[in-house]
């Protein structure tokens, strides 16, 4: 929380290749910065890192806020997750080591890094992007066919490379519907059979393009209801639809599942007057706000004060993203995020020679670290839903890239800062 903020940034031309986007687009620069002051203005104070930010982040009574940059985050609890991830971290018992290691001055020191991340994400509101001078908007499309077979194809205009679109998108489909999951099939990524999409980055793929397969979903059984009370000869509102079932109330031996109708529609013999005969629908969303997950990330060093050996001992993530959709999946994007950040404050650095020719240019002289050089995690979520959209979830696939990267820099200054040492560059 804070009064009012300027922000200033300088582009410098060099010799070398400019950088880009790699995973966070821009978050975990800003992230880096700003978790690597809240430790630093904790030393001078001489307060511990985590009681810092506890007096500057918005607490769970206080959503929705707006910030003074104009953004209304929805929801978020940091003080669960951040209470948490210290109880799965240990935090007074490895504070109480740190401190039993300086006193008998060990040679291999302990440090302790924090980082409590919120991210904007979910990039979407084609207003908001418009005032950013964005090139295109942020809507996202998705349709519903509804085969005489009642096998379901959702179309989509998020085009997944690996965060497991067809699954999520399955079962979202699936669940509304009340299909089997085997019986949804998911297209994708050709502009033959999906002519409309904005693609995916920038965590926006569940939150837009999941949320549009889940009210084109809503509107197939909406269009399904009517001609369902048409054959079944009821009322429309005295139609529960439970399971992929639709009943009559009072009368559950009248029933059609929503497959009999799918069929029924293309036979097209007994429709209600005026229906085209088709109940394949298509939303196209484009919402009123970005998504706002958070998270606390706790990371533990090593260091030989000899060698200059660095060993992650410990690291435990508590991620809050809203309703979890697929765990599995989530797990995989917060895995794959802690890999990207651990690495680009550990391991992976682009070397130039003096005349700006890249001496790192192949997997042999860039160090991408493996599972070998990477330790294991602890992951875990607490849950607060978001209000912006209706399946209540916000991004996940570029959290743990956001929050790791300070995490491991703030541990590796904790473990040396009684040397003297207030900040190590990372590669």
């Amino acid at each position: 929380k804070m009064d009012a903020y300027a922000f200033t940034c300088t582009g410098v031309f060099t010799t070398r290749t400019p950088t880009d986007a790699y995973r966070g687009a821009g978050r975990p620069e800003a992230t880096f910065a700003i978790e690597r002051i809240m430790d630093e203005l904790a030393a001078e104070l001489g307060m511990d890192p985590l009681e810092l930010r506890r007096r500057n982040w918005i607490g769970h009574d206080e959503f929705p806020y707006t910030s003074i940059a104009g953004l209304t985050y929805d929801s978020g609890n940091y003080e669960a997750a951040t209470d948490k991830a210290l109880s799965l971290f240990g935090y007074d018992g490895m504070r109480a080591e740190q401190q039993e290691r300086l006193r008998r001055d060990d040679p291999v020191r302990l440090g302790i890094g924090v980082s409590t991340y919120t991210e904007m994400c979910g990039i979407a509101p084609s207003r908001v992007l418009r005032d950013l001078r964005y090139a295109a908007g942020g809507w996202e499309t998705a349709s519903i066919r509804m085969l005489p077979t009642g096998k379901v194809e959702v179309v989509t205009g998020t085009s997944p490379h690996g965060q497991g679109h067809v699954t999520c998108w399955s079962q979202i489909a699936a669940d509304v519907l009340g299909v089997p999951f085997e019986d949804v099939e998911v297209v994708h990524g050709d502009t033959r059979t999906a002519p409309q999409g904005m693609d995916t980055y920038g965590s926006r793929s569940l939150v837009v393009g999941g949320v549009a397969v889940h009210t084109a979903a809503q509107k197939v059984v909406e269009k399904a209801r009517r001609v369902a009370a048409h054959l079944l000869e009821a009322s429309e509102n005295d139609l529960e639809f439970t399971d992929g079932v639709f009943s009559v109330k009072g009368s559950p031996d009248a029933r059609r599942t929503i497959q009999e109708i799918a069929f029924e529609t293309f036979s097209s013999h007994d429709l209600p007057d005026g229906m085209e005969p088709t109940i394949n629908a298509e939303h196209v969303v484009d919402p009123d706000n970005f998504s706002y997950p958070h998270g606390t990330h706790l990371c533990a060093v090593e260091i030989d004060t000899e060698t200059g050996e660095t060993r992650i001992r410990s690291y435990v993530c508590v991620d809050d993203v809203g309703r979890v959709i697929n765990p599995t999946i989530v797990e995989g994007q917060v895995h794959g995020g802690l890999a990207q950040g651990i690495a680009q404050a550990l391991y992976e650095e682009a070397v130039y020679d003096a005349d700006g020719n890249l001496v790192s240019g192949t997997m042999a002289d860039y160090l991408v670290p493996s599972a070998m050089d990477l330790p294991e995690f602890t992951t875990e979520r607490t849950e607060t839903p978001a209000t912006t959209n209706p399946l209540g979830v916000k991004g996940v696939g570029e959290a743990g890239t956001i929050a790791s990267t300070p995490a491991v820099v703030n541990a590796i200054v904790d473990a040396l800062r009684p040397l003297g040492v207030t900040d190590v560059p990372m590669p």
